[in-house]
């Protein structure tokens, strides 16, 4: 299937066809630590070459009246049957995969990607200078949660709560800001958070203060819907997420909201930010829906975590200092500058070069204190994607080993050359899948 597409490709556009080439090549021969990264099924793929590409289908399967959705077709073009079809399809998933109660929930499946869809949350439900909250970026939020580089620190009131000591999320900060600052919007959720999310002490605090809770739950939502980590209903609002990472689906985003959000939402999304949905990516976002809704992807859930854990311990013998102690979700963040003198470098981008040359590729991150982004003292690493390879506990053992012998070499001492080359023999056994096991 792939490789038929592949090849004509190649035959149509060469230039294009060498740099698809090459980054098969690089996928194949890497070991892939970047928690927000995954690999998707042929199936996943190949729906994003489909003819859906062709249509534009400005507007949704429905009309708003009096609250409630209605059959009217609420599209700005004619011939959208099978868009409309593929849509409800793509939303009814989302709910059934998410939700307790469906018929409680709306599912917007629109959003361009994880940050649009926070700044449509945002827009729907705030006005230009209103208060919300959002975990600070140098203790684990997203940009979208306020950071002033960010539309979202710019256009409204960001105030952030931190880790405390112990770097978990101070509960009672958030509290006690949100008792004075009275914030319309709670987020909670982080793209950079190695410990369990308490949604219903959140939930408790936002309903406190009047405040609507939305949770991000783009790096965990597997977890979420496999009993690996707290789910966010009924105590969140919104949730928000990616439908890559570990969902394994195309580069996406989601909202699913209480019902009675549902059109201010829809509203802020198209016309509000957006024009016409990409209907592929609808029809490849379908298909991994479906794929998680299934006993083979609880299980997978449950290996990440598993995953993760013992390379958290591992590396922690061998003298890393990890970011809260260690993980209870699929990552873990690393101390490069604060680790133990045989393991410590000078900086989070620094280590991440010298793992990309020895075949292991991960990310430079900010750690609580750093006051640099571009300059971090940590790097963030995590196990979806050598888990999907089908990597066990075991397999954990050999890369924290890489990870140890890499950190700790001398820049002319032939480590990293040597570790790429064991990282390539390595990955030479184990083929990116095609498909998922469907239960």
């Amino acid at each position: 299937m792939l490789g038929e597409l592949k090849q004509a490709i190649s035959m149509h556009d060469p230039e294009v066809a060498a740099l698809i080439a090459a980054e098969d090549v690089r996928q194949q021969q890497t070991i892939c630590l970047i928690p927000s990264e995954n690999y998707a099924s042929k199936y996943v793929l190949a729906a994003l070459a489909t003819s859906f590409t062709n249509k534009y289908s400005e507007g949704y399967p429905y009309r708003w009246q009096d609250g409630d959705k209605v059959a009217r077709n609420g599209r700005y073009y004619q011939g959208q049957a099978n868009t409309d079809a593929l849509e409800h399809l793509a939303m009814q998933r989302a709910l059934d995969l998410f939700t307790p109660n469906p018929e409680r929930y709306h599912a917007n499946v629109q959003p361009l990607s994880g940050s649009p869809a926070n700044l449509a949350v945002l827009n729907a439900c705030l006005e230009p200078g209103d208060t919300f909250m959002g975990l600070s970026l140098q203790h684990g939020g997203h940009l979208t949660h306020g950071h002033n580089v960010s539309v979202t620190g710019r256009y409204y009131q960001a105030v952030h709560y931190h880790l405390n000591d112990d770097e978990v999320i101070n509960y009672a900060e958030v509290r006690a800001l949100a008792e004075k600052h009275r914030p319309k919007l709670i987020f909670c959720g982080a793209t950079a958070y190695p410990l369990i999310i308490d949604f219903a002490q959140l939930g408790e605090i936002a309903k406190a203060v009047g405040a609507l809770l939305v949770a991000d739950v783009s790096h965990i939502n597997g977890l979420c819907i496999a009993g690996q980590h707290p789910h966010p209903f009924p105590h969140a609002d919104v949730l928000t997420t990616t439908t890559h990472k570990m969902l394994r689906g195309p580069r996406a985003g989601l909202i699913i909201c209480r019902k009675e959000l549902g059109e201010a939402i829809d509203r802020s999304v198209f016309p509000g930010l957006q024009g016409g949905p990409h209907m592929n990516t609808i029809t490849s976002m379908a298909i991994a829906l479906q794929e998680a809704a299934t006993e083979s992807y609880q299980a997978y859930a449950a290996q990440i975590v598993k995953n993760a854990k013992r390379l958290a311990q591992t590396l922690q013998q061998a003298g890393f200092r990890l970011v809260g102690g260690g993980t209870e979700n699929h990552l873990l963040l690393i101390d490069a500058v604060q680790s133990a003198e045989n393991v410590r470098s000078k900086s989070g981008g620094y280590l991440a070069a010298r793992l990309e040359k020895a075949g292991i590729i991960v990310n430079k991150n900010t750690l609580p204190g750093d006051d640099k982004p571009w300059l971090p003292t940590g790097i963030r690493i995590g196990t979806p994607a050598v888990t999907t390879l089908g990597m066990v506990e075991q397999d954990m053992d050999v890369i924290a080993n890489w990870i140890t012998r890499v950190a700790g070499c001398k820049d002319d001492d032939g480590t990293l050359l040597t570790v790429k080359q064991e990282v390539e023999s390595f990955m030479a056994a184990r083929e990116i899948p095609e498909a998922f096991a469907q239960s």
